[in-house]
């Protein structure tokens, strides 16, 4: 099979509201929101805007509704390069919808969302057309899906990236069938809360041959090659985290697909996840590849 993109990712996409506020309100308390805008979002999605943005070819394979929302998420895939060729258009459901309250002082995030849209099933994924990819991106949410989109792809040899953030039922599955797993400090308490190199080691036990753990403005936490490290944050003025981790994804997979060590990558990741929390959304902040090197080469 001819490989057309360089990442394929299957999972959610939503379409979030984002607001920020000057501090969480108590129960029963009105508060305006002062600045208020609407981009794409969604962990695999925005891992996949992350890696078009870094000059990467990719494609989403997921669902959306036939509404507005819907043809919005088209829409923005469009503008950001990134293919739409196999995403499934449900007709009569409403796409994801999220609203994110962003206090203004942290940056940090507090998230609710719906869906209505149905599963993935079997038949909506192309066996021919995700082996196209040179690196399969998955997230946790429908593990099913997940399982199937994994299995397919296991025996090309190629590498499979999960997004995983919890040990929901079929997670432990996943686990088994990826090459590399990158979860945040929530999922290392599942397995260790005081100690994040023995979580990364638990995890690893699975099957991943690397276990990555974002840790915030601490940085990240890599296991695996033969080694294990903290790569630290970097300092810059946050005003949204939203979707930060997602941008991480989407740079540690660039990295993966340059060839680059370990520790290159997770440098490279952090900046890159550094710099979009300059903005406000999961987006709008995301660099280009010259612009994170610039950062690397200004902000280290």
């Amino acid at each position: 099979m001819r490989e057309m993109f360089d990442a394929i990712g299957v999972g959610h996409v939503s379409v979030d509201y984002l607001g920020i506020i000057p501090r969480y309100p108590g129960l029963d308390e009105r508060m305006r929101i002062m600045e208020l805008q609407r981009q794409g979002g969604g962990e695999v999605a925005t891992a996949l805007v992350t890696l078009a943005r870094l000059g990467a070819s990719v494609s989403f394979v997921g669902k959306v509704g036939d509404d507005e929302l819907g043809s919005f998420t088209l829409c923005e895939f469009a503008k950001e390069g990134v293919d739409t060729s196999h995403i499934v258009v449900e007709r009569g459901s409403s796409s994801i919808l999220a609203f994110c309250l962003v206090e203004k002082e942290s940056g940090k995030r507090t998230i609710f969302w719906y869906k209505e849209l149905n599963p993935f099933t079997e038949k909506d994924l192309d066996k021919d057309f995700l082996l196209s990819g040179r690196i399969l991106h998955l997230d946790h949410h429908e593990p099913e899906v997940a399982i199937m989109a994994a299995s397919l792809f296991k025996p090309s040899g190629k590498t499979i990236v999960l997004d995983v953030d919890s040990l929901d039922p079929g997670v432990e599955e996943l686990l088994r069938l990826v090459d590399v797993a990158i979860g945040s400090e929530n999922l290392a308490r599942f397995f260790n809360e005081k100690d994040y190199f023995d979580a990364a080691r638990k995890i690893a036990q699975y099957g991943p041959k690397i276990v990555v753990l974002t840790l915030g403005d601490k940085g990240c936490l890599c296991y695996g090659d033969n080694q294990s490290f903290i790569d630290p944050g970097f300092k810059v003025k946050v005003v949204d985290t939203t979707g930060c981790g997602d941008v991480f994804h989407g740079a540690f997979i660039y990295g993966l697909l340059q060839g680059w060590n370990l520790r290159k990558i997770a440098r490279f990741s952090n900046a890159v996840a550094a710099i979009k929390c300059t903005k406000l959304g999961g987006r709008a902040g995301i660099p280009t590849r010259k612009e994170a090197e610039d950062f690397l080469t200004g902000g280290s």
